[in-house]
């Protein structure tokens, strides 16, 4: 199963998307932010122009591991974007996942629109590494 990730900020919102496999990510695109209700609708269109199964959304927590203003402002677009589609949608933690993606790119963190769908695909990794896979057993 395809899985779609978002990496949602306030200027823009990072996706990643799996193989067919469900187990390795890749970036996909960077969208402007533009409004909850229209971006919900755009990254549901991709979702399903690319078939995923699932949506994670990278859920930002404050420094002792908490939701914030920040969470909660992610967790009203999963809303906008749950009525926007039947695939279920749900939540991932995201720390550190830019810091990660400067790391990983070498960019500075200022350079973030190569990094939104960078942060997205280390999400989703994150995200598919701790799903138990069934490996299809062979039957007798």
């Amino acid at each position: 199963m395809r899985v779609l990730a978002v990496d949602h900020g306030q200027v823009r919102i990072g996706l990643a998307i799996s193989d067919a496999g469900g187990r390795v990510a890749r970036p996909l695109q960077a969208l402007a932010h533009v409004a909850r209700a229209a971006d919900a609708a755009r990254v549901a269109q991709l979702a399903a122009e690319h078939a995923a199964g699932c949506i994670v959304i990278g859920l930002p927590k404050d420094g002792e591991g908490n939701n914030g203003p920040a969470a909660r402002r992610v967790q009203r677009f999963g809303a906008a974007l749950a009525e926007h589609t039947a695939i279920p949608v749900t939540y991932w933690d995201e720390s550190n996942t830019t810091r990660r993606a400067a790391e990983l790119t070498g960019q500075k963190r200022t350079a973030r629109p190569a990094l939104d769908a960078i942060a997205a695909a280390i999400i989703l990794q994150d995200y598919l590494d701790a799903q138990p896979h069934n490996p299809h057993p062979i039957a007798p």
